[in-house]
């Protein structure tokens, strides 16, 4: 299956790659995962790297770019792997920036029950989502 680009000088004259998609992919999973360690770290040390309302921004990191930018033709943005993983990315994003900014009020243990609870929850729906995703790409 090949998903339709919208613009095509972002990957030639065709359709997608889904090595591409599949690319986009790994890359997410990967920076998501480092999210987890970047919030754990904030809640140790009462400061986090990035504003709480710059994270609630979820068009603002490289996947989110790539997901509301003009890849995608309103065929693919209709299905649903990419609704899912939208909407999940925006909950994720949600999330932690709650989680930072409980850790930036120094509260610890309100901040480490959001991340070991609700903010894993999500992220691990957003992680089987992606990967859901990658595993119906025919490379």
């Amino acid at each position: 299956m090949f998903y339709h680009c919208r613009n095509p000088g972002e990957y030639g004259d065709r359709n997608m790659d889904p090595l591409e998609l599949d690319k986009e992919i790994r890359n997410a999973v990967a920076a998501h995962d480092a999210w987890t360690r970047r919030l754990s770290t904030a809640i140790n040390l009462g400061n986090c790297e990035t504003a709480p309302g710059e994270i609630a921004v979820d068009d603002k990191c490289a996947f989110g770019q790539w997901l509301y930018g003009p890849t995608f033709d309103e065929e693919t943005k209709a299905g649903k792997p990419y609704q899912v993983t939208r909407r999940l990315h925006a909950e994720f994003h949600d999330i932690a920036a709650k989680v930072a900014a409980l850790a930036e009020a120094g509260r610890k243990s309100e901040a480490y029950a959001l991340l070991d609870g609700e903010y894993t929850q999500v992220s691990g729906k957003l992680m089987r989502a992606l990967t859901k995703w990658r595993g119906e790409l025919e490379i």
